[in-house]
């Protein structure tokens, strides 16, 4: 049973998106979810195709990575190969060798399911854990609060304000008119939401998109921000339960997201709305003099 990697062809794309929502369940690791996905195909169709590599065992889909820059590598395992030696093994060699065509030289890192046994082989050839990350899940099986403000699902007319916030919330933001409009185009984003928050005056304060993996299971927040000039005053929450309340009529079985843990106002924040923190998650990364 030969397992052969490949970067996906544009047509492959629809098929990744599916084997992601299956892989999304109740109760497992939190792995790469479609809306990382979604949220990458704000660079396009062709960005998004390149950027993806699939491992396949007898043609089927057994391993999914997303680079989100040429040194880091988000990866997806299917549930029940986990520990799967064979596979395993076949991710670190690609790992590990650019000339594989998954990783760049130098120091990389590479996200797996925590308790993968792809992490175990990792620290066996000497990569280090990377910083940690703090995944956050709320059940959405009961009722959700009001936000208490006014919050808009968005649509191409108001693509502008999404974007806008977007960059007022991150600093050295790209997000784009055209930009949210290639992710609008996007396969994952018929199960996703763009919104905005505003405050009493009607400006547009927070934003968010939410990403469902269908019905029953767990939902996304990727990304979340709130503009620079009207932090502190609690739009953050308010955005964070819109976006519970607009996952739960998606048909979500939770929400989760996943900050840095030294982003305590982030984590402050996603608490305040009834997220949960779970046990950190961390990369594992090459040091360049390791190469």
């Amino acid at each position: 049973m030969a397992i052969a990697l490949s970067t996906a062809g544009i047509g492959e794309l629809g098929e990744v998106v599916e084997v992601l929502r299956d892989w999304s369940r109740n109760g497992l690791p939190l792995q790469l979810h479609p809306g990382d996905l979604g949220w990458f195909w704000r660079f396009g169709a062709d960005a998004t195709a390149a950027a993806t590599r699939i491992w396949r065992r007898d043609g089927e889909v057994v391993a999914v990575g997303m680079l989100d820059e040429p040194d880091w590598l988000r990866m997806s395992i299917a549930p029940e190969l986990q520990r799967d030696d064979e596979l395993a093994r076949r991710i670190v060699e690609d790992v590990s060798t650019p000339a594989n065509g998954v990783l760049i030289e130098g120091q990389v890192a590479v996200e797996t399911p925590m308790g993968a046994l792809v992490q175990d082989l990792l620290f066996k050839d000497g990569w280090d854990a990377d910083k940690p990350w703090v995944p956050l899940l709320r059940s959405l099986s009961g009722p959700v609060p009001d936000p208490g403000m006014r919050v808009d699902v968005v649509g191409a007319e108001d693509a502008h304000e999404r974007t806008a916030v977007q960059r007022a919330s991150f600093d050295g933001s790209t997000f784009t008119d055209d930009r949210w409009f290639a992710m609008a185009d996007g396969v994952p984003y018929a199960d996703a939401r763009c919104l905005i928050a505003r405050n009493k005056t009607g400006e547009s304060v927070a934003a968010a998109t939410v990403w469902s993996a269908g019905e029953g299971r767990p939902g996304y927040i990727e990304p979340m921000g709130v503009h620079r000039l009207h932090r502190g005053r609690g739009y953050g929450t308010a955005m964070v339960l819109a976006c519970a309340r607009a996952l739960q009529e998606l048909g979500a079985s939770s929400i989760y997201t996943c900050t840095p843990a030294s982003n305590d106002g982030a984590v402050a924040t996603y608490q305040a709305a009834g997220l949960e923190p779970l046990p950190e998650i961390r990369a594992q990364n090459r040091n360049a003099q390791d190469a």
